[in-house]
């Protein structure tokens, strides 16, 4: 009888740790990024468009090797963490050059707007998502059920290319990653007690943390349309 509280310590501890680990790996992601994008865009901004100029492909080249890491970070979480996690920097490191085309086109006070914006909307609905004992799965499926339709619009309106559409999209996006992040950060509790005895602890972490970083990138980038629509650059 006495034996019980104290199992039940245990995994609580288990999984404060983990969780410190998820939200550690996380930051470490978006500061990594935005350092790229910061020294992109300022020290190496010369040389890097100059390159981006003579090599037009550079953008979808970028977005398929994000894809190929996210695939490779997932692959990698069952036989180990170090090549998760390196898996997971490298793909931030990426991902900075392809903010760094984007936040070229916005202004200095658009960009911190949006980033204060998701970072309080993240942290707001993140605490939510691990606090609430209510069942998100369902807003979660409709959540994604929903970005899938998004994907598919905003690909018809590169066509179509009514800045309307693509605005309203844009707080359809906020939404639909509101949910999301609520959702994946109750996920972390289930998955870290269905899989933290079978699977290495440190590889799920990395990929809690790719998924939440994803979530905060597209907050950020969805608040970035809304803040800077009918805006131009000042850089």
């Amino acid at each position: 009888m006495q034996e019980e509280p104290r199992r039940i310590l245990v995994n609580d501890t288990g999984l404060g740790r983990f969780l410190t680990k998820v939200y550690g790996y996380m930051t470490l992601g978006v500061i990594v990024s935005a350092l790229v994008s910061f020294l992109t865009l300022t020290t190496y901004r010369t040389q890097f468009f100059g390159f981006v100029s003579a090599h037009p492909a550079i953008w979808w080249i970028l977005m398929i090797a994000e894809v190929g890491l996210v695939m490779g970070t997932s692959f990698r979480v069952s036989r180990g963490g170090l090549m998760s996690f390196m898996l997971f920097m490298l793909y931030a490191v990426i991902n900075g050059l392809t903010l760094a085309l984007i936040l070229s086109m916005y202004t200095t006070g658009n960009i911190t707007t949006a980033f204060v914006a998701a970072a309080g909307t993240f942290a707001g609905m993140s605490l939510y998502g691990s606090l609430t004992k209510r069942n998100l799965n369902g807003i979660g499926q409709m959540s994604f059920a929903a970005l899938i339709g998004l994907i598919v619009a905003m690909v018809v309106n590169m066509f179509l290319r009514n800045p309307m559409i693509d605005y309203v999209f844009s707080f359809i996006g906020v939404i639909i990653f509101i949910g999301l992040t609520a959702w994946d950060s109750q996920r972390l509790k289930l998955i870290y007690q269905q899989h933290g005895t079978e699977i290495n602890t440190n590889g799920l972490a990395v990929m809690g943390a790719l998924q939440l970083y994803m979530d905060f990138i597209n907050l950020f980038l969805f608040f970035l349309r809304i803040f800077g629509f009918g805006g131009s650059s000042n850089r």
